[in-house]
Protein backbone atom coordinates (compact mmCIF):
# COMPACT_ATOMS: atom_id res chain seq x y z
CA UNK A 1 0.00 0.00 0.00
CA UNK A 2 2.72 2.39 0.77
CA UNK A 3 4.53 1.37 -2.34
CA UNK A 4 1.48 1.90 -4.42
CA UNK A 5 0.75 5.83 -3.14
CA UNK A 6 4.07 6.70 -3.42
CA UNK A 7 4.46 5.48 -6.97
CA UNK A 8 1.39 6.36 -7.55
CA UNK A 9 1.72 10.18 -6.53
CA UNK A 10 5.21 10.39 -8.41
CA UNK A 11 3.26 8.72 -11.47
CA UNK A 12 0.26 11.23 -11.51
CA UNK A 13 2.62 14.33 -11.15
CA UNK A 14 4.54 13.00 -13.86
CA UNK A 15 1.53 12.66 -16.62
CA UNK A 16 0.11 15.58 -15.38
CA UNK A 17 3.45 17.59 -15.62
CA UNK A 18 3.98 16.40 -18.96
CA UNK A 19 0.46 16.84 -20.16
CA UNK A 20 0.70 20.50 -18.60
CA UNK A 21 4.05 21.14 -20.50
CA UNK A 22 2.53 19.92 -23.57
CA UNK A 23 -0.37 23.08 -22.93
CA UNK A 24 2.08 25.03 -22.74
CA UNK A 25 4.04 24.77 -25.78
CA UNK A 26 0.53 24.73 -27.48
CA UNK A 27 -0.34 28.03 -26.07
CA UNK A 28 3.67 29.68 -27.18
CA UNK A 29 2.30 28.09 -30.83
CA UNK A 30 -0.93 29.01 -31.04
CA UNK A 31 0.38 33.05 -29.49
CA UNK A 32 3.39 33.17 -32.50
CA UNK A 33 0.61 31.92 -34.97
CA UNK A 34 -1.65 35.00 -33.40
CA UNK A 35 1.05 37.24 -34.07
CA UNK A 36 1.62 36.57 -37.94
CA UNK A 37 -1.94 37.01 -38.61
CA UNK A 38 -1.88 40.37 -36.58
CA UNK A 39 0.71 41.48 -38.53
CA UNK A 40 -0.94 40.99 -41.76
CA UNK A 41 -3.88 42.91 -40.54
CA UNK A 42 -1.82 45.66 -39.11
CA UNK A 43 -0.27 46.18 -42.87
CA UNK A 44 -3.65 46.07 -44.55
CA UNK A 45 -5.99 48.02 -42.51
CA UNK A 46 -6.34 51.62 -40.95
CA UNK A 47 -3.22 52.31 -38.43
CA UNK A 48 -3.69 52.10 -35.14
CA UNK A 49 -1.82 55.64 -35.09
CA UNK A 50 -5.18 57.36 -36.13
CA UNK A 51 -3.87 60.01 -39.25
CA UNK A 52 -0.90 58.03 -40.25
CA UNK A 53 -2.05 57.00 -43.55
CA UNK A 54 -2.10 60.58 -44.11
CA UNK A 55 1.23 61.08 -43.18
CA UNK A 56 3.13 61.34 -46.21
CA UNK A 57 0.88 64.44 -47.43
CA UNK A 58 0.93 65.95 -44.15
CA UNK A 59 5.11 66.29 -44.47
CA UNK A 60 5.16 68.14 -47.28
CA UNK A 61 6.13 71.65 -47.15
CA UNK A 62 9.23 73.50 -47.59
CA UNK A 63 11.33 71.43 -46.25
CA UNK A 64 10.58 68.27 -47.59
CA UNK A 65 9.35 68.34 -50.93
CA UNK A 66 6.42 66.31 -52.66
CA UNK A 67 8.66 62.77 -53.72
CA UNK A 68 11.44 63.38 -51.11
CA UNK A 69 12.04 60.83 -48.49
CA UNK A 70 10.17 60.51 -45.82
CA UNK A 71 11.37 61.92 -42.62
CA UNK A 72 12.40 58.81 -40.26
CA UNK A 73 9.88 58.08 -37.31
CA UNK A 74 8.69 55.11 -35.04
CA UNK A 75 5.30 55.15 -33.96
CA UNK A 76 4.68 52.79 -30.78
CA UNK A 77 1.13 51.86 -29.95
CA UNK A 78 0.75 50.45 -26.60
CA UNK A 79 -2.68 48.71 -26.33
CA UNK A 80 -2.04 48.53 -22.52
CA UNK A 81 -2.34 52.24 -22.10
CA UNK A 82 -4.57 52.78 -25.43
CA UNK A 83 -1.47 55.72 -25.97
CA UNK A 84 0.56 55.87 -29.52
CA UNK A 85 3.90 57.47 -29.26
CA UNK A 86 5.85 58.73 -31.70
CA UNK A 87 10.06 59.83 -31.41
CA UNK A 88 9.76 62.23 -34.26
CA UNK A 89 8.00 65.60 -33.35
CA UNK A 90 8.15 66.85 -37.11
CA UNK A 91 7.46 63.65 -38.88
CA UNK A 92 4.10 62.73 -36.45
CA UNK A 93 2.82 66.13 -36.01
CA UNK A 94 -0.19 65.33 -37.86
CA UNK A 95 -1.08 61.78 -35.78
CA UNK A 96 -4.32 62.31 -33.98
CA UNK A 97 -3.73 59.66 -31.24
CA UNK A 98 -4.81 56.06 -30.47
CA UNK A 99 -7.52 54.63 -33.02
CA UNK A 100 -9.49 51.60 -30.68
CA UNK A 101 -11.50 50.65 -33.50
CA UNK A 102 -8.10 50.04 -35.58
CA UNK A 103 -6.86 47.48 -32.79
CA UNK A 104 -10.21 45.76 -32.77
CA UNK A 105 -9.80 45.34 -36.20
CA UNK A 106 -6.51 43.44 -35.71
CA UNK A 107 -7.22 41.60 -32.18
CA UNK A 108 -10.79 40.41 -33.26
CA UNK A 109 -10.80 40.14 -36.89
CA UNK A 110 -12.58 42.48 -39.72
CA UNK A 111 -16.40 43.39 -38.89
CA UNK A 112 -15.98 41.68 -35.34
CA UNK A 113 -15.94 42.41 -31.79
CA UNK A 114 -15.56 39.07 -30.11
CA UNK A 115 -13.60 35.61 -30.75
CA UNK A 116 -13.99 32.54 -32.36
CA UNK A 117 -16.86 34.29 -34.64
CA UNK A 118 -14.72 34.47 -37.63
CA UNK A 119 -16.60 33.40 -40.73
CA UNK A 120 -13.22 32.52 -42.77
CA UNK A 121 -10.04 32.95 -42.49
CA UNK A 122 -10.22 36.19 -44.53
CA UNK A 123 -12.04 37.70 -41.36
CA UNK A 124 -9.96 35.83 -38.45
CA UNK A 125 -8.56 37.88 -35.64
CA UNK A 126 -5.43 37.43 -33.33
CA UNK A 127 -7.63 36.35 -30.95
CA UNK A 128 -9.85 33.67 -33.11
CA UNK A 129 -6.44 32.13 -33.15
CA UNK A 130 -5.52 32.18 -29.16
CA UNK A 131 -8.97 33.61 -27.48
CA UNK A 132 -6.96 34.90 -24.11
CA UNK A 133 -5.57 37.76 -26.72
CA UNK A 134 -7.03 40.83 -25.71
CA UNK A 135 -6.05 44.67 -26.94
CA UNK A 136 -4.41 45.16 -23.78
CA UNK A 137 -1.63 42.61 -24.70
CA UNK A 138 -0.93 44.09 -28.00
CA UNK A 139 2.16 46.30 -28.86
CA UNK A 140 2.23 47.49 -32.56
CA UNK A 141 5.40 49.61 -34.11
CA UNK A 142 5.23 51.58 -36.96
CA UNK A 143 8.46 52.20 -38.34
CA UNK A 144 9.78 54.32 -41.28
CA UNK A 145 12.72 52.03 -43.40
CA UNK A 146 13.28 54.38 -46.27
CA UNK A 147 10.31 53.19 -48.36
CA UNK A 148 7.84 55.44 -50.05
CA UNK A 149 8.21 59.31 -50.14
CA UNK A 150 6.42 62.71 -49.55
CA UNK A 151 3.35 62.86 -50.96
CA UNK A 152 2.47 59.36 -51.61
CA UNK A 153 -1.27 59.35 -51.73
CA UNK A 154 -1.49 55.74 -50.13
CA UNK A 155 0.25 57.02 -46.66
CA UNK A 156 3.68 56.14 -45.62
CA UNK A 157 5.63 52.46 -45.99
CA UNK A 158 6.70 51.86 -42.84
CA UNK A 159 7.49 48.42 -41.14
CA UNK A 160 4.84 47.23 -39.00
CA UNK A 161 5.77 45.12 -35.47
CA UNK A 162 3.28 43.40 -33.59
CA UNK A 163 4.34 42.18 -30.33
CA UNK A 164 2.59 40.13 -26.99
CA UNK A 165 3.00 41.83 -23.52
CA UNK A 166 2.14 40.84 -20.52
CA UNK A 167 0.43 37.32 -21.59
CA UNK A 168 1.05 34.74 -18.82
CA UNK A 169 0.72 30.77 -19.76
CA UNK A 170 -1.41 29.04 -17.92
CA UNK A 171 -0.75 26.10 -15.53
CA UNK A 172 -3.45 23.24 -14.62
CA UNK A 173 -2.53 20.76 -13.24
CA UNK A 174 1.04 21.72 -11.65
CA UNK A 175 -0.74 24.76 -10.12
CA UNK A 176 -2.67 22.56 -7.67
CA UNK A 177 -0.06 20.04 -7.49
CA UNK A 178 2.88 21.91 -6.45
CA UNK A 179 2.72 25.54 -6.54
CA UNK A 180 3.41 26.74 -10.09
CA UNK A 181 3.30 30.43 -10.96
CA UNK A 182 2.06 31.50 -13.91
CA UNK A 183 5.07 32.77 -16.68
CA UNK A 184 4.90 35.14 -19.31
CA UNK A 185 5.15 34.00 -22.77
CA UNK A 186 8.28 34.99 -23.63
CA UNK A 187 8.60 38.09 -25.99
CA UNK A 188 8.49 37.63 -29.44
CA UNK A 189 7.67 39.56 -32.75
CA UNK A 190 6.62 39.87 -35.91
CA UNK A 191 7.26 42.21 -38.92
CA UNK A 192 5.90 43.11 -41.94
CA UNK A 193 6.23 46.00 -44.71
CA UNK A 194 2.90 47.97 -44.55
CA UNK A 195 1.46 47.44 -47.91
CA UNK A 196 -1.61 50.72 -48.74
CA UNK A 197 -3.36 50.83 -45.13
CA UNK A 198 -7.04 50.32 -45.85
CA UNK A 199 -10.43 49.79 -44.23
CA UNK A 200 -11.45 47.65 -46.42
CA UNK A 201 -10.51 43.68 -46.85
CA UNK A 202 -7.78 43.01 -50.16
CA UNK A 203 -10.08 40.90 -53.06
CA UNK A 204 -8.60 37.09 -53.34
Amino acid sequence: MVEVTIMLSITLVLVLGAIDFLLLFYQWNAAAKAMQIGARLAAVSDPVASGLNGLSRAVVNASVPPGAAMPKFIVTCDGRTAICTCNSVSACRELKGYDSTAMNTIVFGRGSSSCSDAKSADHAGMCDIFPRITPANVKIVYAQTGLGYAGRPGGPMPTITVSLQNLPFQFFFLRGLMGFHDVQIPASTVSLTAEDMSSRAPSF
